[in-house]
């Protein structure tokens, strides 16, 4: 009698264990189905933001597409994770009622992030720059590389990684290089008094026709700028393509220091005289 009991004892919390485990197994099954999900739906939109901006939307660039894309990203993901917790029997009512409690101590704890996330989205919207382009922020320049819903990463010309935050971005003037395929060089040229300005004037602007870099419209201005105490200064302004602004800005620098000099026409440069009286 004792042996039957023990059986159905053994019996009975091994259907038990069998159930459990089997319940268990499926709620595996089924958080798994909905985290797979979340990537597939997570993937199509990624997909679709991509293709918008590729065809060059008028509305979607692809800051704002990949800006939309990480946000949209974050709440599928976090949706995810709510409806995972459910399946596991964990109540997530008493939290989200809890929200509202602590929604005013979160809102002064996270007002940076929150403002951020505006700033970027402003940013989004008005598209000032795009990924690739080069920009200068306040007193920081570089390469755009990426942007989310927090911060806007530069990469300088020495390979430095700067990231700034959305707010910070948004608060500062934002000067966008490349904008354009052209950019106009601005250089100075100074020569002495008693100069003929027309020669000095005749050279530079030969030496910017040599160069095949420079754009013949428009026309390159080279003007007398400024009458310094101890020089007068030429303007020199010739446009050229993004790609050979500083090529042509180094070399100008040398050849027009060569070609005065060959000429004899004086650069001048600060000195000091000092006369010594015999008393």
């Amino acid at each position: 009698m004792q042996d039957v009991q023990v059986i159905d004892v053994v019996t009975g919390i091994a259907q038990t264990s069998a159930q459990a485990l089997v319940a268990i197994a499926f709620k595996v099954l089924l958080s798994l189905l909905v985290l797979v999900i979340v990537k597939l739906v997570n993937r199509t939109i990624d997909r679709l933001l991509t293709k918008a901006s590729q065809k060059v939307h008028p509305k979607i660039s692809p800051l704002m597409a990949g800006f939309i894309d990480k946000v949209l990203s974050s709440v599928v993901w976090l949706l995810g994770i709510l409806i995972v917790l459910q399946i596991w029997g964990i109540n997530m009512a008493p939290v989200i009622a809890g929200l509202g409690i602590t929604g005013v101590v979160l809102g002064f704890a996270l007002q940076e992030s929150i403002s951020n996330i505006f700033s970027g989205l402003l940013l989004a919207l008005n598209n000032p720059f795009g990924i690739g382009d080069y920009v200068i922020i306040g007193s920081i320049e570089g390469t755009v590389v990426s942007m989310d819903a927090f911060s806007v990463t530069l990469a300088t010309g020495d390979r430095k990684k700067i990231t700034m935050a959305n707010k910070l971005v948004l608060a500062d003037p934002i000067i966008n290089v490349s904008s354009s395929d052209d950019r106009r060089l601005d250089m100075t040229v100074s020569v002495a008094y008693g100069s003929d300005l027309d020669r000095v004037k005749g050279i530079i602007t030969d030496l910017l026709e040599s160069y095949p870099e420079v754009h013949r419209d428009p026309v390159p201005v080279v003007e007398v700028s400024k009458l310094n105490s101890s020089s007068v200064d030429f303007i020199v302004r010739p446009w050229v393509h993004n790609s050979d602004y500083w090529k042509v800005n180094w070399r100008f620098q040398k050849d027009i220091y060569d070609l005065l000099n060959r000429e004899g026409i004086e650069i001048p440069y600060s000195k000091l005289d000092v006369n010594i009286r015999n008393s």
